[in-house]
């Protein structure tokens, strides 16, 4: 894949980079400010960007603001942001143009090399990878979600972070039928529309989540 990467941490840039190229992946361009994000995007229209929340100059919402930016003028762009700190607003902000080709991560997760790249490869496919903690926040906020029993939050929680049926069942020990029931029960319990489409799901999971 080829990838812009936007991030002003040396370490941490450089760490990025030898990742992604020891696993075959092309560095098109490396920024480390948010004013130089968007004009690097669509010069070189990656495959996937990496950008950091907080760039100079003022270290607030560079990136976050750089990104929603390029998503506008270039639809559907995937882009893997990374945090310090799990910020729901920002978080919210991008989950809120539609989370299709769309990450959010702590950057601790970076150094988990293989959840790393699932995740990086999911947004570059279309699909969405959200931090367990942030959507564990974002799911806190939600009164409505005290009907569910305490296994379809479990559902609910992994199918916010992206994860397919198949998986979801692995990771909880149960079978793919027992998944397809509870996430029947959160559908209509949260009184979201059913959907053929897994992309579809988790949109609507979100979009509910971010209300």
């Amino acid at each position: 894949m080829r990838i812009v990467i936007a991030e002003d941490n040396v370490l941490l840039r450089e760490g990025l980079i030898l990742l992604l190229e020891d696993v075959g992946h092309e560095i098109v361009a490396v920024v480390g400010s948010g004013p130089e994000i968007v004009p690097a995007l669509l010069e070189h229209r990656p495959d996937v960007a990496v950008l950091d929340v907080r760039l100079p100059p003022g270290f607030r919402d560079e990136g976050l603001r750089a990104a929603i930016e390029a998503r506008r003028l270039v639809p559907g762009l995937p882009i893997l942001v990374l945090s310090q700190y799990v910020e729901e607003s920002y978080a919210a902000e991008l989950l809120g143009q539609g989370a299709s080709g769309v990450g959010y991560l702590l950057k601790d997760r970076v150094g988990h090399i293989e959840e790393f790249q699932d995740a990086l490869d999911r947004v570059a496919a279309g699909g969405t990878a959200l931090d367990p903690e942030v959507v564990s926040q974002l799911m806190s906020r939600r009164d409505p979600l005290d009907a569910l029993s305490p296994r379809e939050r479990e559902v609910l929680g992994l199918m916010a972070q992206g994860l397919g049926n198949p998986t979801i069942a692995t990771t909880l020990f149960i079978t793919e039928r027992s998944v397809s029931k509870h996430i029947g029960n959160i559908l209509a319990k949260l009184n979201l529309p059913p959907s053929d489409s897994g992309s579809r799901r988790v949109l609507a999971v979100l979009a509910y989540l971010n209300a």
